[in-house]
């Protein structure tokens, strides 16, 4: 086990009806910005909720931060939140709207262009900022990261700000989402887990089964959830692992990797295509590509989680990948490029992308350009 120093100043807020603590929650002389998507929280009782809880408190309201919030969207966020003079962040929603809002709490307290904290990676001044979690898949509700786009130059950034100071989360809310956003979002959650854990053997027996215990928990009720979303107890369950895949619980340590993810980043930025839909296209290639370096992990994977344990150790590790690929496909999402009308050119820019930045990715630093087309050519 590595060394680490672990904190997470996160209040979680877990329930039903628990969405009426916002009124004890924020202090009552604060000017709030609430922060929204594109308008489902007014379909599924979230707004109504939201508004009464914070009847006496001062607020505005800022609408439309997309799925992949955008720069260009953010700037307008941010010069309202000046001008009112805002000084408490409410984000109502998803990972997106969580994300942006993160930008947001910085970007209030920077003068120049918010895009500049984007490309640096960080900022150390925020303004506080809570969240009413309405898509369990990223994690950000309980964490300091976020991913923003620039739509002009179809770039996708990660981004690091301050903790939100709590988070609610009510399994209730979930009950209306779409099953391709459940998709998405239990997709996204496995492979956030297997960024943290598909890596090196050996470092940590702890992280390991609580990493584990994750994996289990998302194979078993993923079939239930396609069955009956509006299960209580499978959608709390379907909350808790999102956040706590995300955390840094599951971290302490241990070695992380990350690549599938910036692979990822890039064909949402490229093509569009939802976040934790990239995830499961990308992450059989890595596996397979990275085999000799992930071996012991993914031998430990595949035993551990779907079971496979007869054969060579070659013949294991292809079982686990076909077994991870069949879980993907199992939610709904396809797993292939050439399903999503995704070619060569795309696997070009990829690659000639990562070299101009010259980055090195994953946990021994391995996936570069090259090696970023060699799996995506392996998931053609």
């Amino acid at each position: 086990m590595h060394n680490f120093i672990f904190h997470n100043p996160t209040r979680l807020i877990m329930g039903k009806g628990m969405i009426s603590e916002l009124e004890k929650e924020i202090p009552a002389d604060k000017k709030i910005m609430i922060t929204f998507g594109g308008g489902s929280v007014k379909k599924n009782g979230v707004y109504e909720q939201v508004k009464k809880a914070l009847a006496h408190h001062d607020t505005i309201e800022f609408w439309g931060i997309e799925p992949n919030p955008a720069i260009e969207t953010l700037r307008k966020a941010i010069e309202l939140g000046k001008q009112e003079k805002v000084d408490f962040l409410l984000a109502v929603g998803g990972g997106s709207v969580i994300d942006g809002t993160k930008l947001i709490s910085a970007g209030l307290l920077y003068e120049g262009d918010a895009w500049d904290l984007v490309v640096k990676g960080s900022s150390g001044k925020t303004v506080p900022m809570a969240t009413v979690l309405t898509l369990p898949a990223t994690g950000s509700e309980m964490n300091n990261g976020a991913v923003i786009s620039r739509r002009e130059t179809k770039e996708k950034l990660s981004f690091f700000a301050d903790f939100p100071l709590f988070s609610i989360l009510d399994p209730e809310v979930t009950f209306s989402l779409p099953p391709h956003q459940i998709a998405c979002g239990l997709a996204d959650t496995f492979v956030h887990v297997l960024e943290q854990y598909l890596t090196k053997a050996g470092e940590s027996r702890v992280m390991d089964r609580w990493a584990e215990g994750l994996l289990h928990t998302i194979v078993e009720i993923a079939p239930r959830i396609k069955e009956n979303h509006t299960d209580y107890q499978l959608m709390a369950d379907f909350m808790m692992s999102a956040t706590m895949a995300l955390n840094g619980f599951i971290a302490m340590g241990v070695t992380e990797d990350w690549s599938t993810h910036m692979i990822g980043h890039e064909l949402t930025a490229l093509c569009g295509l939802t976040h934790g839909h990239t995830l499961a296209i990308v992450m059989p290639g890595t596996m397979y590509v990275l085999r000799q370096q992930k071996k012991a992990k993914l031998l430990q994977f595949g035993e551990r989680i779907f079971g496979v344990v007869s054969g060579t150790d070659e013949m294991r590790i292809d079982e686990t990948i076909r077994k991870t690929e069949a879980f993907f496909r199992s939610l709904g999402l396809t797993t292939r490029l050439s399903e999503e009308n995704i070619g060569i050119e795309v696997i070009d820019e990829i690659e000639r992308r990562f070299n101009e930045r010259n980055v090195h990715y994953g946990e021994d630093g391995l996936v570069t350009g090259s090696v970023a087309r060699e799996i995506l050519l392996h998931v053609m």
